[in-house]
This record gives structure tokens, sequence and C-alpha cells, in this order.
């Protein structure tokens, strides 16, 4: 889960708990914004809150679990839309991310990386790529960003096996766009390569209205 907005005290983990998930929570410092959560059914060997990179960690962006032959990520992206400062500070995210990742494939090599990326890698991921082509969640340094990322050793689950048109994750909540499907997938899973043989499926749940924002799955047979 990402942006969830609260405290770990704020976090109603009752609900969770009589699911049979045990919920794990990185917040951010400022009250009400940004934070990251994992629930799980199986009980991780450990559980790392935040990257150590302070500027990230303020913000509560980053949580992991690991498993015995994997690990799993709840990454929430910044947007840049609010400005350049906020857009200086994505792409400063971009590169740091990257190179905590690279750090990290050495000790966990199965990496599963869930979250809200704040951008649309591909035309196909958009609903309008001529129009929004200067807009930050689909800049082309953005878009390169997860070509590069994506070529290090991931791979977009969802995109593998799915090249079908329309399929987005997120809708602004104005000019009625979810209900005319005008889009943006912007929440991905993305696995490292080695564990290409082992998805089962991978679908965006677009019915599950909770937010402006739906769910994504991937199962994998680990």
């Amino acid at each position: 889960m990402q942006e969830i907005k609260a405290k770990p005290e704020q976090f109603d983990s009752l609900v969770f708990k009589e699911l049979g998930y045990d919920s794990y929570i990185n917040s951010a410092v400022k009250p009400g914004y940004s934070g990251v959560a994992i629930l799980s059914k199986e009980k991780p060997n450990h559980i790392e809150y935040g990257c150590g990179i302070d500027i990230i960690d303020y913000e509560g962006r980053i949580i992991r679990a690991d498993y015995t032959n994997f690990s799993v990520m709840s990454v929430y992206f910044p947007s840049g839309s609010s400005g350049d400062i906020r857009q200086e500070f994505k792409i400063k995210f971009l590169n740091l991310f990257e190179q905590y990742i690279t750090e990290i494939k050495t000790k966990i090599p199965a990496l599963i990386i869930c979250g809200d990326y704040n951008i649309c890698h591909k035309s196909i991921d958009i609903h309008n790529p001529v129009r929004n082509k200067k807009t930050s969640g689909f800049l082309p340094e953005e878009r390169q960003w997860m070509s590069s990322f994506i070529d290090s050793g991931f791979i977009d689950a969802f995109r593998i096996n799915n090249n079908k048109p329309h399929q987005y994750s997120w809708w602004s909540y104005r000019s009625n766009a979810r209900a005319k499907n005008l889009g943006w997938r912007i929440d991905y899973i993305m696995i490292s390569d080695s564990l290409l043989s082992k998805i089962n499926r991978s679908v965006i749940l677009s019915q599950a209205v909770h937010s402006d924002h739906c769910p994504v799955l991937v199962e994998l047979a680990i």
C-alpha cells in the first residue's frame, strides 16, 4: 500500500488482522503525508523500514519485507506535478533509488518492487500521450529512467504478457475521467529477471474502486 497518510497508531491494523494479515508501516515524519505499508499473512524474516537515505526516509517512501527466497518492497515515488521544486526532487529520488537498488541486488537477487511509480513508461500507458508529452509523469527523462531501470535487470510484470491498450491504474477525479477510462498506468510491480518463469498472472483490478488508483496484482509460484 502506498500514500497511506497515517502514523502506525492511526492505521486500523485490526481490520487486516481479522483477515489474517500482519501490518508493517513506514510513515512520513510530516503528519497526514505519504507513507507506505505491507500487509502479509506470512511472517517476514526481516522488515526494513526506509532505505537509509534521509531525504527519502523523511517522507516515508520505502518499506521492504524479506522472506527466504525473495523480498517485497512497497515504494511511493514522488510526484512532480506541483511544480519545479518537487519535479527536481522526483528526479533526485529516481537517481538515488536506482543506486540503492543496485546495491540491494548484490545481497537480494529476487526482488519484487511494488508501488506507485508516478510515471507512465510508454505511450500505451497513458490515454493522451501527445497532449501529455510535457507533463510530469510522462516526461522523456522519466520515461527513459523507467527503460533504464528495467534494462538493469527487472521485468514489468503486467506488460510482459499484456500489450493491450487502455489498461490504466489511476484516473483524475476531474471530468469524470474514470467513467471514460481516461487514465494513466503509473502503478507497477517490477520483478527481478530471475522470477520471470514464476509468473502465473498479473492483472490490473480496475473494477475495485477505493480511491483514484486501483490495485494491481501479480501472482508468482515461488
